[in-house]
């Protein structure tokens, strides 16, 4: 898996952007990588959404990363972008820093800075076993994956493609 610098910049939609170091000071990330210009991430929102809210108040900052600036990840999230923490990637230079290559994605980042584990493309196994890791980690309660009404498995799409 990919140790990304800890001097990656990201950037809240209502803040100024900091090191990575400086998000993973108290507890891990777990962001879902969104390309707001594909089907594919609209297809895996709402999931994504139940997922992340699932580990709301678990010892992890759930989050979005969405490769667009910010008035764009605004639009594709609507008012989950008021919900989590959302992060603004135009060029998806945050995204490749942490090794994704296909979005959507969920990855878990620990606070040393390497992502230990991340599934792309929407494949429910491989995204359980992402929040199995969280949940290891945190002690807190599973989310059901795949849940009736999530979509079926596809690979996503390539980012900045």
């Amino acid at each position: 898996m990919a140790t990304p610098s800890l001097d990656l910049e990201l950037a809240p939609l209502d803040g100024e952007a900091r090191p990575l170091n400086d998000w993973l000071t108290t507890f891990p990330l777990l962001p879902v990588v969104l390309d707001p210009y594909t089907h594919e991430s609209a297809w895996v929102l709402d999931t994504a959404r139940r997922v992340l809210q699932m580990f709301n108040g678990a010892d992890c900052r759930p989050c979005w990363i969405v490769t667009s600036d910010a008035d764009d990840a605004r639009r594709f999230l609507g008012p989950y972008a008021d919900e989590l923490l959302t992060f603004a990637d135009p060029g998806a230079k945050v995204a490749a820093g942490l090794g994704v290559e296909r979005a959507p994605a969920i990855l878990l980042v620990r606070q040393d800075g390497a992502v230990t584990t991340k599934a792309e493309g929407w494949d429910p196994d491989e995204w359980r076993e992402v929040t199995e890791s969280v949940v290891e980690l945190t002690q807190w309660s599973r989310p059901t994956i795949p849940e009736a009404g999530d979509p079926v498995p596809f690979a996503g799409t390539p980012i900045g493609a």
